[in-house]
């Protein structure tokens, strides 16, 4: 009787695998997968300016008190030109610490502050430059708004999609297939990413003079990717 009942359940089982191994479908052979890009090039519309000071001695108090003095300074100028959206203003960093002699006791205190100015309006931040006395330039670059991204990416996206369809009717045509029809698609968008340039304390702002400004071209990619599925009848 067990017997029985164990070969009951092994019939029961091969034939359950067999009912799956049939729903399994073979790899459909008149599937296509590739991928295609568009690309733009956009002016960077947005400044971003990084204003730093450091100061040293014996007394932590009295090092705070001047890099307070500086950033106070360089708000005060900064403030004049704040306008949200264009001229954006915001403290960065702002350390103190000690320095060790050689013996390992403090001989003394080193601090920094940071001063971040960024936006889209270019020549008042470049002017702001030439104003600011109490700090210099610790690094400088240009920025893609989100706006201007944005758009890029619209326009590249309509571009990449009608390139994507395009192909797909080409690659069915040359394997002798009259249409087709989009399966699975993915749409990505990136933006060339460059390094910003760094400056070396600035002299600029002793001669109350401009900083020299180029704005470059970003590059906003879109890459479709997908599958279509290739028919015999164009539909």
């Amino acid at each position: 009787m067990k017997n029985t009942i164990r070969a009951a359940l092994l019939l029961s089982v091969l034939a359950s695998l067999g009912s799956q191994a049939q729903a399994i479908d073979p790899p459909r052979r008149d599937l296509l997968s590739f991928s295609v890009n568009a690309s733009t090039e956009v002016t960077r519309d947005v400044i971003s300016l990084a204003f730093s000071t450091t100061r040293e001695g014996s007394d932590p108090n009295q090092v705070q008190a001047q890099l307070k003095a500086a950033l106070d300074a360089a708000l005060t100028e900064a403030r004049k030109i704040a306008k949200p959206g264009q001229v954006d203003v915001q403290t960065g960093n702002f350390s103190l610490f000690p320095r060790y002699s050689i013996k390992g006791g403090i001989n003394g205190w080193q601090g920094q502050a940071e001063l971040l100015v960024e936006g889209k309006d270019t020549a008042a931040i470049a002017a702001l430059s030439g104003r600011i006395t109490s700090m210099s330039i610790a690094r400088s670059g240009f920025l893609l708004s989100r706006e201007a991204r944005e758009k890029a990416e619209r326009q590249v996206s309509g571009e990449a999609i009608q390139r994507f369809r395009a192909q797909a009717a080409d690659y069915a045509k040359q394997f002798g297939y009259a249409g087709y029809v989009i399966g699975e698609v993915s749409v990505n968008t990136s933006e060339a990413v460059q390094a910003m340039p760094m400056m070396r304390a600035k002299t600029l702002a002793m001669a109350e003079e401009s900083l020299p400004i180029e704005s470059g071209r970003a590059t906003v990619s879109v890459s479709v990717s997908g599958s279509v599925l290739m028919n015999l009848v164009n539909k």
